[in-house]
């Protein structure tokens, strides 16, 4: 019976590291952006109208490109993707770069410095995704693409930019090239649920 101790113990250590192995750990920025997602969802949820259809976290792809839209809302004015940005931290860079460089400080005052894909850039890719996708079930419509700046730093002024409640309830909600009925809505949530 002593012998079988230490093969019991390996064995609860394997089953250990491999429950482990099995729960992903969440990094700071994914956390980070999981709270931002989830803060925004509830703030555009704020100023929908009756009619408007939010979808979230919508995957889709069309001629091998992927994307994952964090907010999608379909309304009689168009369809309205609103990419979350939930960066710390001061941001530089403009609208065309490809990266923007992200500055942090420590707690013991050091500074450091990531690059980040610029999120201009990443929304005008999720709105080609997109729209090429609706285009291919025959769906004509307006498509616009969106990012909102949680803390409210972004480093442009751009109109893809948003950062207040109010900004997202205007680019809802404003007069715009489509007008959708009840049935092209309903439509395009069918595809993208």
């Amino acid at each position: 019976m002593e012998f079988l101790f230490p093969i019991i113990i390996f064995i609860i250590i394997i089953f250990i590291a491999f429950l482990f192995k099995q729960i992903p750990i969440e990094s700071p920025e994914m956390k980070a952006g999981r709270i931002g997602e989830m803060y925004a969802t509830s703030v555009i949820e704020e100023v929908l109208n009756e009619n408007d259809v939010l979808l979230t976290k919508v995957e889709i792809s069309v001629d091998g490109k992927r994307t994952e839209l964090d907010n999608l809302v379909i309304n009689d004015k168009g369809v309205f993707i609103i990419e979350v940005k939930n960066y710390s931290g001061h941001l530089s860079g403009n609208v065309d770069d490809f990266e923007w460089i992200k500055t942090k400080e420590t707690e013991a005052g050091n500074q450091y410095q990531k690059l980040v894909k610029n999120p201009i850039k990443q929304v005008k890719r999720q709105e080609y995704i997109l729209s090429k996708l609706l285009k291919n079930h025959g769906i004509c419509v307006w498509v616009k693409g969106y990012v909102f700046f949680v803390e409210r730093n972004s480093p442009v002024n751009n109109d893809r930019v948003m950062e207040t409640q109010n900004d997202i309830d205007v680019v809802l909600h404003s007069k715009s090239r489509d007008h959708l009925d009840r049935k092209k809505i309903e439509e395009i949530k069918k595809l993208l649920s």
